[in-house]
């Protein structure tokens, strides 16, 4: 089974916060193949240092953030895929479809749009605006 981990469980994973139990626990309870698009690598990196900018984390504990996920990505705890150029096509059929009813953010269009892409069984995400849109499309979601 495929698994593709949006940006809020991502940051969860690797900087502390109110989901990081619930994250490791998923993943550790997982032996499936979990991935992240190129576009999510970019918002996770943001996240951290918008975190740093805020206060929340210090340059130092973002910098082990990153490097920590860096280490996965080279062991293949999670694998980076590229965003297929087809979910830009598939995150504006599914604004269309959905946004006037949810009031999606494109970052949510792009992050189902590239689950589906890929053929992810199941999306990982904390993000409540995210999971709505995943169940209107009737992807899998994480408990």
């Amino acid at each position: 089974m495929r698994i593709y981990i949006d940006t809020s469980f991502l940051i969860s994973l690797y900087s502390a916060d109110s989901n990081s139990k619930t994250a490791a626990a998923l993943m550790t309870e997982s032996a499936d193949e979990h991935v992240i698009s190129t576009f999510g690598e970019l918002e996770a990196i943001n996240a951290l240092q918008l975190r740093v900018f805020r206060k929340e984390i210090s340059p130092q504990q973002a910098k082990a953030s990153r490097d920590d996920l860096a280490k996965d990505l080279r062991s293949g705890v999670v694998r980076l895929v590229a965003l297929p150029d087809l979910a830009f096509k598939r995150a504006q059929a599914l604004s269309e479809k959905t946004t006037a009813r949810l009031g999606t953010r494109t970052a949510d269009l792009l992050h189902v749009a590239a689950a589906l892409e890929t053929e992810a069984d199941c999306l990982y995400s904390f993000d409540q605006q995210q999971r709505r849109l995943a169940r209107a499309v009737r992807l899998t979601i994480n408990p």
